[in-house]
């Protein structure tokens, strides 16, 4: 046997209860018609029942009295966001009030709705509160908050309950006003200072206040003061900036600093973002450092902007954790430094500094920064490079494009000595072998003059070099052909005085011009090696090894490498040219080895 009231003579039938007031006698049951079909067999809409009942201990008139004036508050409102008033009746336990069903949950429920859901919740009370404020007279609910407004899955918004609605100048008990929730009721309406059209706003603000930080209506006493000021900005830190103020002027202690009236309030919550969230805008995509010399401090710095207006950015710095580094803390970091780590602005700029004491030579470190923010994403990453200075043993080597050019001329000039000879001793004989050794001794002896000189050549041209702006180390060169073309001519007429074939003067020419340039690169070879830094006995080793090699590789031209004296030659010259030539990196190579022990107990990359 069911408990719910027999309304059948009225034409409702109770489906369920849908919630009560029992200190009050209050109970609102879901019902519908009877007969449940219309006279054109459509199925008539169910019907919310308010029922009063007298016989409730501690019912009270005033309760009645409430119901009266919903009564007299519904009958001439006709609002889709208020349930339409259909009837009324009184039955032996009580007195009914009969309105449409609107299959809403109250927002006393907990659900989930985004910043831009509650504004829409938001916008569509404030237009229900326009309507009811430009009645004639005007009409006050002075009982908003969340069990009295209803949501549905569609965002329709209701308000309910008009209990203590105020219609115009008339007057009310102070014991009504009193039955409103505290936290929701107008500081004005607590003192029964006069109600006006900013009161109902302050309702709605504390409602909104409730969704957007999801605290419910029964704990929003966690957020008022002992001012009564509902203080909450600490709980939506991702609230535009102009969305927080228009809540804070709606819940205003005084009527006079709220809105003016529901229209006001609405106007200046249109434009408004309810979400904005800063931006981290940096200055640099990457933050790179180079140290030029061991155990260097150097600091860079970075700019963070946020150009999204109506807000402030809050910003924290850290390193990320590293395999290489030692455990660090937020704050703390074994060679990376913030001037400030926490940051309020929407300009920030940042001091980092990097220590390479603890750093190893010539390596390159990665390391990510962390900046934690109430952007969005909330975490962002910056990754700062730095290159070590290099490992304190200077880098040498050779002069190899002059040392393979040197090669190349003693080659040259030996080969073509060789044919010089073999040309002359073929068609001259016994005089042409006398002249052939007379001018390569003579040769020899001019190739070691222009050696010795070559230094105070080289001299003279580095002059030129200087005064003319002229880079270009070949001036040398130019000049040893230019001495050697003269030296060929006076050779070249000795040759003709013995008669000697035209071939031989030619030969003997082009022998003196490669000769003489021979021993001017050859010269040069040393003195470059010298200039890079190595000693005299390698400079010369080198230079007299590679115009040995030179001249060895020019006989196996004209005799052939299997000659046993020519191969003996090659390799008794080249074996310890390339020694020398491989000595110096491998050297270096041995002592970054040592060095690099001294570095085992820094920081790795």
């Amino acid at each position: 046997m069911s408990n719910f009231p027999d309304l059948s003579s009225h034409g409702f039938r109770v489906v369920r209860e849908l919630g009560h007031n029992r200190a009050g006698g209050r109970v609102t049951y879901l019902a519908v018609p009877i007969p449940p079909l219309t006279s054109e067999g459509t199925l008539k809409e169910p019907v919310v029942i308010k029922q009063f009942q007298f016989a409730q201990s501690e019912a009270h008139w005033s309760d009645y009295d409430a119901i009266e004036r919903e009564i007299q508050v519904l009958r001439d409102l006709n609002h889709p966001g208020i349930p339409r008033y259909l009837d009324s009746f009184q039955t032996e336990t009580g007195f009914c009030l009969v309105q449409d069903y609107k299959k809403a949950a109250s927002l006393a429920v907990r659900r989930s709705f985004d910043p831009a859901e509650i504004k829409q919740i938001a916008v569509s009370l404030l237009n229900i509160l326009i309507y009811l404020q430009n009645r004639l007279p005007p009409i006050s609910h002075r009982d908003i908050k969340p069990e009295n407004i209803l949501v549905d899955d569609e965002l329709n918004v209701y308000l309910v309950d008009f209990g203590l609605a105020h219609i115009g100048g008339s007057d009310i008990a102070m014991s009504s006003v009193a039955k409103g929730t505290i936290g929701f009721i107008a500081p004005e309406l607590l003192f029964n200072q006069q109600v006006s059209e900013a009161s109902d706003l302050y309702g709605l603000g504390a409602t909104l206040i409730c969704l957007l930080t999801g605290i419910a209506s029964t704990d929003i006493s966690q957020l008022i003061d002992e001012d009564y000021r509902i203080n909450f900005k600490h709980r939506v830190p991702r609230l535009s900036l102009r969305w927080i103020e228009w809540l804070q002027a709606m819940v205003e202690l005084k009527p006079k600093d709220r809105f003016l009236d529901a229209e006001t309030a609405l106007e200046a919550l249109n434009p408004i973002y309810v979400i904005r969230v800063p931006e981290v805008n940096l200055n640099v995509p990457c933050l790179e450092f180079t140290a030029k010399k061991l155990g260097e401090k150097i600091t860079k710095k970075v700019i963070l902007t946020n150009s999204v207006p109506d807000t402030v950015l809050e910003s924290r710095w850290q390193i990320a954790p590293h395999l290489s580094d030692p455990p660090h803390t937020p704050d703390f970091h074994e060679w990376i430094y913030f001037e400030q780590t926490h940051f309020v602005s929407n300009q920030v700029l940042c001091k980092i500094t990097v220590d390479t004491r603890k750093l190893m030579a010539n390596k390159l470190y990665e390391r990510e920064i962390l900046i934690h923010s109430n952007s969005h994403p909330e975490t962002q990453s910056l990754t700062l490079k730095l290159k070590t200075a290099p490992v304190p043993i200077p880098a040498k080597k050779l002069p190899y494009f002059s040392v393979g050019l040197l090669i190349f001329f003693a080659a040259a000039a030996t080969w073509v000595e060789t044919m010089a000879w073999d040309g002359i001793v073929r068609h001259s004989g016994t005089v042409g072998i006398a002249i052939a050794v007379f001018i390569s001794v003579l040769v020899a002896l001019l190739g070691l003059v222009a050696a010795i000189t070559s230094g105070w050549i080289s001299q003279g041209m580095a002059k030129v070099r200087s005064r003319f702006g002229v880079k270009v180390k070949a001036l040398d060169t130019v000049a040893a052909v230019f001495f050697a073309g003269v030296a060929a001519i006076f050779v070249a007429r000795f040759g003709a005085q013995f008669r000697a074939t035209d071939m031989a003067i030619a030969a003997f020419a082009a022998v003196d011009a490669v000769v003489f340039m021979a021993a001017f690169e050859g010269e040069g070879v040393a003195q470059s090696c010298v200039q890079r830094g190595f000693s005299q006995w390698l400079a010369s080793a080198v230079s007299v090894l590679s115009a040995a090699l030179g001249i060895s590789l020019g006989m196996a031209l004209k005799i052939g490498v299997v000659n046993g004296m020519v191969l003996g030659a090659i390799l008794g010259t080249g074996f310890p040219l390339a020694t020398l030539i491989l000595y110096p990196p491998l050297d270096r190579a041995k002592r970054i080895a040592r060095y690099r022990k001294f570095e085992r107990n820094l920081i790795k990359p």
